[in-house]
C-alpha cells in the first residue's frame, strides 16, 4: 500500500466523507454519534475538528483511522473505502497509510519504550532485523534516546506521549490523526508535543486531522476548522 496509493483515486483529496453516520445501539432505537457529515481534505491540508465532548469528534476520528466502521454513508481515506476492507486489510491501513495519537497515549504497559514503537512496523510488514533501528530513529527524533528500555510506569506523562508520536511517525505516514494530544500534558510539555507534530506536518507535507477543544492549538497547528455540534457540522 504505497504512501499515496488513493490520491490519484480521490482527485487529490486525501480524506472524502458523504452523508457519513454512525449508529450504536439496537437497530430499533440507534444513538447516533454522527448525523449525514460530508466533507473534504486534500493532500497536504492541516484541519482542525473543534466540538464540546459529546459531539462526535473522536467517533469521526477513529472511522478516518479505519477503527470503527461508518453505519451508512462513504468514507474514502488515501483511496481506501473504510467499509469495504477486511479485517487485515484495516490493520495494515493503520500501520501504514495513518498514524494515531492518542490523549490517553495507549502504550502497552508490559513493554518498553522501542517495543511499543516497533508494533505498526509489525503490522506494515517490516523485516524484524529493521525494526529494533527504525524504533530507535523514531525515539531520538522525540529527544527519548536513553528512555529506548524504559516502560510507560517509569516515564512521565510527557515522555509516554512523545513515546506515542515516535509511534504514530515511525512508518512516516502521509495521514496524522492527533486526539486531544495535549490534553493530559502540562503547558510546557503541550508545546513540546505541538512543535514535533508542527516537524513532522511541515517535513513531510502530511495531511493532519487534530481533534481539540483548544482553539489556540487549532490555529497554531491547522489551515481551516471544522466544528462539529452533536454529530452535525456546522454550516
Amino acid at each position: 500500500m504505497p504512501e499515496h496509493s488513493g490520491s490519484h483515486a480521490l482527485d487529490g483529496q486525501a480524506i472524502r466523507a458523504v452523508d457519513l453516520t454512525k449508529a450504536y445501539g439496537h437497530a430499533d432505537s440507534p444513538v447516533y454519534a454522527l448525523r449525514g457529515v460530508t466533507f473534504e481534505v486534500r493532500w497536504g491540508e492541516r484541519v482542525a475538528l473543534l466540538g464540546k465532548s459529546g459531539s462526535g469528534k473522536s467517533t469521526l476520528l477513529n472511522l478516518l483511522g479505519g477503527l470503527d466502521r461508518p453505519t451508512s454513508g462513504s468514507l474514502d481515506v488515501a483511496g481506501h473505502s473504510i467499509a469495504r476492507l477486511t479485517g487485515r486489510q484495516l490493520a495494515r491501513f493503520r500501520s501504514v497509510s495513518v498514524g494515531m495519537i492518542f490523549q490517553s497515549f495507549n502504550l502497552i504497559h508490559s513493554r518498553n519504550a522501542w517495543q511499543n514503537v516497533k508494533l505498526p512496523l509489525v503490522f506494515a510488514g517490516q523485516q524484524p532485523r529493521e525494526r529494533r533501528e527504525v524504533a530507535r530513529r523514531a525515539l531520538e527524533a522525540v529527544g527519548l534516546a536513553a528512555r529506548f528500555d524504559h516502560r510507560p510506569a517509569e516515564m512521565s506523562g510527557g515522555e509516554n506521549q512523545r513515546v506515542a508520536i515516535a509511534r504514530a511517525l515511525a512508518n512516516r505516514p502521509q495521514i496524522l490523526l492527533a486526539d486531544e494530544p495535549t490534553g493530559n500534558l502540562d503547558s510546557a510539555t503541550a508545546r513540546e508535543v505541538v512543535r514535533l507534530i508542527r516537524e513532522h506536518v511541515e517535513e513531510r507535507q502530511a495531511t493532519l486531522i487534530l481533534v481539540t477543544h483548544d482553539e489556540d492549538l487549532a490555529a497554531a497547528c491547522t489551515d481551516r476548522v471544522l466544528r462539529l455540534i452533536d454529530g452535525q457540522l456546522a454550516t
